[in-house]
């Protein structure tokens, strides 16, 4: 399989745009440190809300073509009225179970000794993590124990039950209670972390839990 780029959905070798080189590094972390005139550590705030936060991810991708300026410019002009300056989700052959978000710009080059056209898409604004293709979904009918699986990224998940139902869990050794008519809720206190979240469902419905787990 040829490597590839689909950005929302649509194939840049589809539109004859081969694939070159493709720049995802990690994320940086938010950190700001105050120097103290006698200690001998920084004041670090790199977790001041109790987590790291990470800097917009930035990456790049460069795409070929041989033809003539006129075949380079058609297709150029294809994928900047679609995504130029447009919050786009792209995704990697190499892995299709996660993409990423951001905004695209595109600047394009032609060399007419050669005859290949090369076109980068960069973007700058990336949302830090890379999201999961495909959403969670955990269902319990009646009462019971749930095991929220999470990726890297904390999430408050959906939670849509058919009966009047109480959930309870802790968080960072604090306890929570929470009763929720039939409906759909966000709690933003259940927030889950990475790993297993245990949450005790008590209620004669079905509940179900819907999150969209990332990683970086």
């Amino acid at each position: 399989m040829k490597p590839d780029v689909t950005i929302n959905g649509v194939s840049m070798l589809g539109l004859g745009w081969l694939r070159e080189t493709v720049n995802f590094p990690t994320p940086q972390s938010q950190s700001n440190t105050i120097v103290v005139p006698g200690r001998n550590s920084p004041i670090r705030y790199t977790e001041a809300l109790g987590r790291v936060a990470y800097q917009p991810r930035s990456y790049d991708m460069t795409f070929s073509m041989l033809g003539d300026r006129a075949d380079f410019d058609s297709l150029v002009s294809v994928v900047v009225n679609q995504f130029a300056g447009k919050l786009c989700r792209v995704t990697l052959t190499e892995d299709p179970t996660l993409y990423a978000v951001g905004t695209l710009e595109a600047a394009p080059a032609y060399d007419p000794k050669t005859g290949k056209g090369q076109l980068v898409l960069s973007c700058t604004d990336g949302d830090a993590f890379l999201y999961h293709s495909d959403e969670t979904v955990v269902t319990v009918a009646g009462g019971g124990t749930v095991i929220l699986s999470c990726d890297c990224m904390p999430v408050v998940p959906v939670i849509t039950t058919t009966a009047e139902t109480t959930l309870r869990w802790s968080v960072d050794g604090e306890s929570f209670t929470k009763t929720i008519s039939a409906g759909t809720w966000e709690i933003p206190e259940l927030e889950l972390r990475h790993g297993d979240n245990s949450v005790s469902v008590a209620g004669e419905g079905v509940t179900t839990f819907t999150y969209r787990e990332g990683r970086l």
